[in-house]
């Protein structure tokens, strides 16, 4: 799929008359999402922000056309309200639920697979096209439009590299905030993929962590794949081995998931690697400049 979110995407909120869900979608439609319905059990023939609200996701699906759904559903009751969704048709869901059982997960990227949809998260940021959609929560005041695409496991580093390079100059196309793991559906390695093949990016930055094996997938594919350059920077580098940091999926154990391991395998693959955002702007702009 070369376009995860534009500005034709047409979004389902699910969850929509929660505190999340409610602050949420009056900040996606400030930043120009169109979002065409939303759902909660029991709430339904309402209005949330203008947004009119069903109780069942086959309900909305009668009333109007939507290809993306982004899900605020409280743990208990998020996996039925994905299968929904997924019944539906959607070809992205962008999971902001926290705290599921790894059992849901599971279940879901499985449904979810098996019914041709993307699954971005679960425990997410969402995604953000500066200028054209926001699927998620990041603040649109640090991004602006552009031509390089931003992957993040956490959505908080997705926020302070977008600002940075926004404040230098640079724009971008999409970011994506991918979630902190054990478990996701859309991978960095996916993202990549995507940013590849999207005509509106000309280079890609991957925001990695210590942890896991996926920037090493990642460069794999970058390694075989990819013409666009790529610049990485991989934080948690001085993190203490066996702590998990914040983040599941990032607990370093004996040789595996070290930022050690992980530069070495992207820098084998050609990818720009960088130690520090001011280094990652002056990357980009020569490469830009380059027009590599």
């Amino acid at each position: 799929m070369a376009i995860l979110i534009n500005e034709n995407t047409r979004v389902l909120v699910l969850g929509i008359t929660g505190n999340s869900g409610s602050l949420q979608t009056k900040a996606m439609l400030d930043a120009g999402t169109k979002i065409v319905a939303g759902v909660t059990p029991g709430k339904g023939n309402r209005f949330v922000h203008g947004v009119p609200v069903f109780d069942y996701v086959a309900e909305a699906a009668s009333a109007c056309a939507f290809d993306t759904a982004i899900s605020f559903v409280p743990p208990a009751f998020c996996k039925d309200s994905c299968y929904e969704a997924i019944d539906a048709g959607i070809r992205l869901l962008v999971l902001t639920t926290e705290e599921l059982p790894l059992q849901d997960v599971v279940e879901i990227l499985a449904y979810a697979k098996a019914h041709n949809s993307i699954v971005v998260g679960p425990g997410c940021a969402g995604l953000i096209a500066p200028g054209k959609s926001k699927v998620g929560s990041h603040p649109v005041r640090f991004f602006r439009p552009g031509r390089v695409g931003i992957i993040s496991k956490s959505g908080a580093l997705s926020y302070e590299i977008g600002k940075t390079l926004s404040d230098a100059g640079i724009g971008q196309s999409t970011i994506a905030a991918l979630g902190g793991g054990p478990i996701w559906g859309f991978t960095q390695k996916d993202a990549v993929e995507h940013f590849s093949q999207d005509p509106d990016t000309d280079a890609i930055v991957l925001l990695g962590e210590i942890g896991g094996n996926t920037e090493e997938q990642a460069a794999a594919y970058i390694k075989e794949q990819v013409k666009k350059p790529v610049v990485a920077l991989i934080v948690g580098r001085n993190a203490p081995k066996g702590k998990s940091l914040g983040h599941a999926g990032a607990i370093v154990s004996g040789s595996a998931g070290t930022a050690a391991g992980k530069i070495t395998a992207l820098q084998d693959a050609g990818a720009h690697v960088v130690y520090n955002p001011k280094e990652m702007i002056h990357v980009i702009k020569k490469l830009l400049n380059k027009g590599e």
